[in-house]
């Protein structure tokens, strides 16, 4: 029996610091995959010797992925213990592969960002500003050293876990534990994704509806304020009191559909965009599709 084929130490290391440049050829076709490519070639080169199964590994590695740059590491891990596996015969295929790439790469993605971007980084910040401002050098050091103390130390020891949980994930190939994971995390990244489009994708329709003259007591008589902090005082006030600030209330096509169903329209663009994927049109071109219907229906005034 040939001697197992397995990944050092030094090769994981290795694979953990070129993912620091995960971005570093981001596109908008395929977005990360130059850099995840870039990060797996050290496990390739350990675990394949002819050139075209290195070819081969690395084609695969070249398909879509894009996730939180930090939140790469245990979907790094789990992929290189499936292709240790692999490359010591056993059963995992690139659909599996890249199965458990994009199941993860989902719902880790809307993690990263308030964990990392909005506390982790802001904290930091502010503590290090606190220091520079009062002349102290330690300000910017301790940002500095601090955020890449715990930046490199968390890709290390998730892309740790994700290889330790990977093995465990292809002990069990027959019994269909990998597929139950991937249809898991399949789940939550739909999940997130869903959860995502309220607050990242944004159609407004402006066709004005209806145009409704208030009562007089119903909004603000701008040209009956005092004059200056005691004017802007009493707008303040007043718009906390339900005021409007025009005598006129204009209801909007946006208006009603938000009070139907909010988000309705931003939820169909987006089901179309996936439908358009399924159909493999390439992302560029839905981009600059959006990109012109955007433009065209802003010069007509419906959006």
């Amino acid at each position: 029996m040939a001697e197992k084929i397995q990944l050092t130490k030094a090769d994981r290391r290795s694979v953990m610091f070129r993912s620091m440049f995960l971005q570093g050829s981001w596109n908008y076709e395929r977005m990360q995959n130059g850099g995840w490519a870039y990060a797996m070639i050290p496990a390739i080169k350990k675990l394949y010797t002819t050139k075209e199964d290195r070819a081969a590994a690395l084609k695969r590695h070249l398909e879509f992925f894009n996730t939180h740059p930090y939140l790469a590491a245990p979907v790094l891990g789990v992929t290189l213990a499936l292709e240790e596996e692999r490359a010591n015969g056993a059963p995992v295929d690139d659909v599996a592969i890249q199965g458990v790439k994009v199941g993860m790469m989902g719902p880790l993605a809307g993690v990263g960002d308030p964990v990392f971007w909005f506390t982790v980084r802001p904290m930091l910040g502010a503590l290090g500003a606190s220091l520079a401002m009062s002349g102290s050098i330690m300000g910017p050091l301790l940002f500095f050293f601090a955020w890449n103390i715990i930046r490199i130390a968390f890709l290390w020891y998730t892309q740790e876990f994700g290889y330790q949980a990977g093995s465990k994930i292809t002990d069990d190939l027959s019994g269909g534990l990998l597929q139950k994971v991937t249809k898991g995390a399949s789940i939550l990244g739909m999940f997130v994704l869903g959860s995502l489009v309220q607050r990242w994708v944004s159609v407004k329709f402006t066709p004005v509806v209806s145009e409704v003259q208030l009562d007089d007591k119903a909004y603000i008589h701008w040209d009956k304020l005092p004059d200056g902090w005691e004017g802007i005082k009493e707008a303040f006030s007043q718009v906390g009191a339900g005021l409007s600030q025009t005598p006129t209330k204009v209801t909007t096509l946006q208006d009603n559909l938000d009070q139907l169903i909010p988000g309705l329209a931003g939820l169909l663009l987006t089901l179309l965009c996936m439908w358009l994927l399924k159909k493999k049109v390439s992302p560029i071109v839905i981009i600059i599709g959006l990109f012109v219907v955007g433009v065209g229906l802003h010069v007509l005034h419906i959006m």
